[in-house]
C-alpha cells in the first residue's frame, strides 16, 4: 500500500459527502482524515477506504495546525471547481 498521509480526499460517504478532508494515518482498510473544523488533527475521523476518492495532491503534515488545515482545503477546494 501506498503513502496515503498528507493526501487530500473528497469524502463519497456518510454526514461529510462531498467534502475534501486531509488523510492523517491510514491503515489496511482505513484512512484517519482531519479537515481542521469539525475533524480536528487530534480526533480524525475513521474512515473506510471505499468511501474516499483519492486526489493527486499531497500536502507536508509535518507542522500542520488546524487553521493551516482550513486554509489548505478552501484553498484547493475553490480552485478544483474550475
Amino acid at each position: 500500500m501506498e503513502s496515503l498521509s498528507g493526501r487530500i480526499v473528497r469524502s463519497c460517504a456518510g454526514r461529510d459527502k462531498g467534502n475534501f478532508l486531509v488523510v492523517i494515518r491510514a491503515d489496511e482498510c482505513f484512512v484517519y482524515v482531519a479537515d481542521g473544523k469539525e475533524r480536528k488533527l487530534a480526533s480524525p475521523k475513521k474512515k473506510s477506504l471505499k468511501h474516499v476518492k483519492l486526489t493527486n495532491t499531497v500536502i507536508d503534515t509535518e507542522s500542520l495546525t488546524d487553521k493551516k488545515l482550513r486554509s489548505v482545503i478552501l484553498e484547493y477546494s475553490t480552485a478544483s471547481k474550475f
